[in-house]
């Protein structure tokens, strides 16, 4: 069966232009020209991707962004903006999208990214199902930090990769850029960020792993992060 795409873009011809585009490559696909408009069909619509503007009228395209990622962690979005700096690609990527792509770019370039996004989304690995942490465990399946007295915190799709990830390798001090490649999948090379960081700091706080002495996402000064919580239970 078809993917189905959702386009959230207010500039008619830019819109009109991707939805051809992709509706000739075989997709299925919607429209919204505002951010008001996007937020409500992409919560509440089944969508395999999502491509969003950043500048939508209505509602921001970066607030469009949360809300997606608050209620459909899992579902990939591909941001579209005018602006490829460092600081807004990485903006971008710390708000939870799989990839961006700069205006003006070409047919080609949009649905190679397409078809790479819905691939890893395809591909992402499952081998990890569960992995124990001090006073509970997360449920990659479900998105979801499950403590021992009863209280549950959701996390987002990236944090949960994060995570896997970390836990996949146990043992092993995985550096900034890995983590860029493998888990944001994006070229690290010439990129200083923090955005590793602020994701790191963000889950910890989601696992009750004390900063000060955390024991889940262990800081390994001068090479990166290293997984030390209670060690993954791989579920085929």
């Amino acid at each position: 069966m078809s993917k189905r795409i959702l386009v959230i873009e207010d500039d008619r011809a830019i819109r009109r232009g991707l939805v051809d585009a992709l509706t000739f490559a075989g997709y299925r696909v919607s429209e919204a020209a505002t951010g008001t408009a996007g937020e409500e069909q992409a919560v509440r619509g089944e969508w395999d991707l999502v491509l969003l503007d950043l500048v939508l009228p209505g509602r921001d395209g970066r607030d469009v962004l949360k809300a997606v990622r608050a209620s459909r962690p899992s579902l990939p979005v591909i941001v579209l903006t005018a602006c490829g700096g460092e600081d807004d690609r990485v903006g971008g990527l710390s708000l939870g999208a799989d990839d961006y792509v700069v205006k003006p770019f070409s047919v080609r370039e949009l649905l190679a990214r397409v078809e790479a996004v819905l691939r890893r989304s395809a591909e992402r690995p499952r081998d990890v199902a569960e992995i124990a942490i001090p006073g509970g465990s997360v449920d990659c399946a479900r998105s979801e930090v499950r403590f021992a007295d009863g209280t549950r915190a959701a996390l987002g799709e990236r944090e949960v990769e994060l995570l896997r990830y970390l836990a996949s390798n146990g043992g092993r001090a995985i550096s900034r850029d890995e983590i860029l490649q493998r888990v944001w999948r994006i070229d690290a090379s010439g990129l200083a960020t923090r955005t590793i960081d602020m994701q790191v700091a963000r889950l910890r706080e989601k696992l009750r792993d004390d900063p000060a002495d955390p024991r889940v996402v262990v800081t390994v000064r001068g090479k990166g992060y290293m997984f030390g919580g209670g060690g993954p239970e791989s579920q085929p």
